[in-house]
């Protein structure tokens, strides 16, 4: 497929590396010769300096006969008029546009991207996705890492193993004997900095991280197996009042069970902003690395402290602060990936990182046939596919053990008859079953193979 990505920022280069590792035909557009250098240089892709919303610029890209246009620049306007020049000129069947500013997402205005008006498929909004995904680090506080799969009835949970957890040296094989009623699997482990998909005789060690897949109804059971305590979260401190904390502040006000939510946002006009948007919320004007503020807003008493500005360093510092006053939980939003290492030092609990949320959802838009998700791991590791199987599908009726899955992949969950099944060897995968697979980057085209899935346009 021959596809043309639009920015070559971080989003787009992720993306870019995922489609050129799938032996797609891609060209990246960017007005910065040196991000269309970097992507050249290391990618296996063409490269093309310019603006993306240009038609000669699109002529270039090869947008006379690309299937599809992914519009990830950092102008939401660049974006849209992208777009709608490579439907009204080039007629290009998909096109996806990244959009940040809430204006342009409001439901009233959803007329706005039919194809006789801006011809757009898929709208991204980043800060949309990553609200969603503090929502679920809320959800799970003992995780650094988690994301919903199979409508919300399993779940990816990312696990750092302390000293004191239970199961040290315990081979993977014998937790299933252990706890032969868990709906768990343990699908990957990152140990020394390298992510590897376990064996059955692998064990787990302090400091490893592992990915988990689990029942939603029993994440809270894993979570203890594995040394960690789920608390409720019933107050909360948001650092950060622009629109992801915004976001999670309304979305906190809208659940049934009652939230104590305090948000302090520095500029004035945003705070007020937030204030008039906000019914339950106390928003507080002023710079939430000062302890006085921190304290005003009774930081020692929270149950966790979420800083979402857009600034990486003011938001580490206000969580290692917040940590430091008596907040048992921080949560930190980080864009730049040489800034997560710094996360167990700093004694930070968890973190949101909105290139891997975006370069996820536009992922999930992308993928062909019955592919229903896709969740990439750390920095393109890995990724999680959750797919249905059709009947044309080589693992259509065949048991897992009978399977030439790769090395590098693990099925997580399986989805039968509306009830989720831990996978073992004698699990047979029957057509119309929905199943999440972790599989290493250099593994994924042999798995949409196996699927008979491939990277395509709708």
């Amino acid at each position: 497929m021959k596809v043309i990505i639009c920015g070559a920022g971080q989003v787009g280069w992720q993306i870019a590396r995922h489609l050129s590792g799938e032996n797609n035909d891609v060209t990246v557009v960017d007005n910065n010769p040196e991000l269309v250098r970097r992507a050249t240089d290391t990618l296996d892709v063409q490269g093309i300096a310019g603006n993306a919303s240009y038609p000669d610029v699109l002529d270039r890209a090869g947008a006379s006969d690309a299937d599809m246009v992914i519009a990830a620049t950092y102008s939401d306007e660049v974006n849209m008029v992208t777009c709608q020049v490579a439907h009204s000129v080039f007629s290009v069947q998909r096109k996806i546009a990244r959009l940040r500013a809430q204006n342009y997402l409001d439901p009233s205005y959803a007329d706005l991207y039919r194809r006789n008006h801006l011809p757009i498929d898929v709208v991204i909004s980043p800060e949309r996705e990553v609200a969603e995904a503090a929502l679920q680090r809320l959800a799970a506080p003992a995780a650094f890492d988690t994301e919903s799969f199979l409508e919300g009835r399993a779940q990816l949970l990312g696990i750092t193993i302390d000293q004191d957890c239970p199961v040290i040296n315990t081979p993977l094989r014998q937790l299933t004997d252990l706890f032969s009623t868990l709906r768990a699997v343990v699908v990957g482990i990152r140990r020394d900095g390298a992510l590897f998909v376990p064996s059955a005789g692998d064990q787990v060690f302090p400091d490893d991280e592992i990915y988990v897949f689990t029942d939603t109804e029993d994440m809270t059971r894993t979570l203890e197996i594995f040394g960690k305590t789920q608390s409720k979260q019933e107050r909360i401190v948001i650092i950060g009042g622009g629109n992801v904390g915004l976001g999670v502040a309304q979305a906190l006000e809208a659940r049934t069970e009652r939230v104590r939510v305090k948000m302090i946002e520095n500029r004035r006009e945003c705070a007020e902003r937030a204030a008039d948007a906000l019914d339950r919320t106390i928003v507080l004007n002023g710079d939430g690395l000062d302890s006085a503020l921190l304290e005003e807003a009774n930081i020692t008493t929270a149950d966790a402290v979420l800083a979402v500005t857009d600034d990486d360093k003011t938001n580490l510092l206000a969580a290692v602060r917040a940590k430091e006053m008596g907040c048992p939980m921080a949560i930190s939003l980080v864009n730049d990936p040489t800034l997560i290492p710094l996360m167990a030092p700093l004694n930070i609990d968890a973190y949101i990182n909105p290139r891997a949320t975006t370069v996820s959802s536009i992922l999930r838009h992308i993928r062909h046939g019955r592919v229903r998700g896709v969740y990439s791991i750390g920095d393109a590791e890995a990724e999680v596919i959750e797919a249905q199987v059709l009947s044309t599908s080589p693992i259509a009726g065949q048991k897992v053990k009978d399977i030439d899955f790769p090395e590098g992949t693990l099925i997580g969950a399986v989805l039968q008859q509306g009830k989720i099944v831990r996978p073992t060897g004698e699990t047979r995968i029957e057509e119309g079953n929905v199943i999440t697979i972790f599989a290493m980057s250099d593994d994924v085209p042999e798995v949409e193979r196996l699927l008979q899935v491939s990277i395509d346009f709708f």
